[in-house]
């Protein structure tokens, strides 16, 4: 106990990660009572159909686990607590969106195709994965959205600005993983591009927003500093 509260004292910011106790819950129940065996919309697109299954994605793809959470670890423990509400702002908030719009919307897709778990190591992760994680719950895609939200997090750090190779680095991860969504046949590229489309609306309130505030309020200081100045002189 007494380490529970030297932690949450040391990083008061942590509460909000208090948010995984409405998400899983409200994932996992999707997950249970939306499935194929329910009524849902069908998610596709003619474009889906030219796009091969390659298993070898696999591991971007579960890379992503690794991406999101390590990402958010760092910038709790290492990065100041206003980069760290930016970013959790933007994933929580997105995530929400995505359940609320599978519970209101129930979604799904059937283009998963057989694999053979005893062709190579990554088809059997695949099976193992495909037993894990329905095949609907799909629209947008929350798999697509975190990267995009996690990539965002790091173009906007000033560690980025500091360490150049961040960011080149984190686009080619958020790359490769939104990519995998769709040649592991997880997703079609209409739930990539809804995914988007929340990440460029989140992007303008939570980071865009932000910054036109604080540029607004550095102009006013500066035009306070001249004023002061002007006045001094005369």
């Amino acid at each position: 106990m007494n380490t529970i509260k030297r932690f949450f004292g040391k990083y008061r910011q942590a509460w909000v990660l208090c948010y995984v106790f409405i998400y899983f819950p409200w994932f996992f129940w999707l997950e249970k009572h939306i499935t194929i065996g329910t009524r849902f919309t069908n998610i596709h697109i003619a474009f889906d159909d030219f796009i091969p299954f390659c298993e070898y994605f696999i591991v971007p793809y579960l890379f992503w686990f690794f991406f999101v959470a390590g990402s958010v670890a760092f910038f709790l423990f290492w990065r100041p607590k206003k980069e760290f509400y930016r970013m959790t702002a933007f994933l929580f908030i997105g995530m929400t969106v995505c359940l609320a719009i599978c519970t209101l919307f129930p979604n799904g897709q059937t283009m998963r195709p057989p694999v053979n778990p005893e062709k190579n190591i990554f088809s059997k992760l695949i099976v193992m994965l495909y037993k894990t994680d329905t095949s609907t719950n799909v629209f947008p895609s929350i798999h697509v959205f975190a990267s995009l939200g996690v990539n965002l997090a790091w173009w906007n750090s000033d560690i980025s600005r500091n360490h150049r190779w961040i960011r080149p680095l984190s686009t080619l991860i958020t790359v490769s993983i939104c990519l995998s969504t769709v040649f592991l046949k997880q997703h079609s590229v209409l739930d990539g591009l809804g995914a988007i489309v929340l990440a460029i609306v989140l992007y303008f309130f939570i980071y865009q927003h932000e910054m036109l505030k604080e540029s607004s309020k550095a102009a006013k200081t500066r035009s306070r500093r001249l004023l002061y100045g002007y006045r001094h002189k005369m």
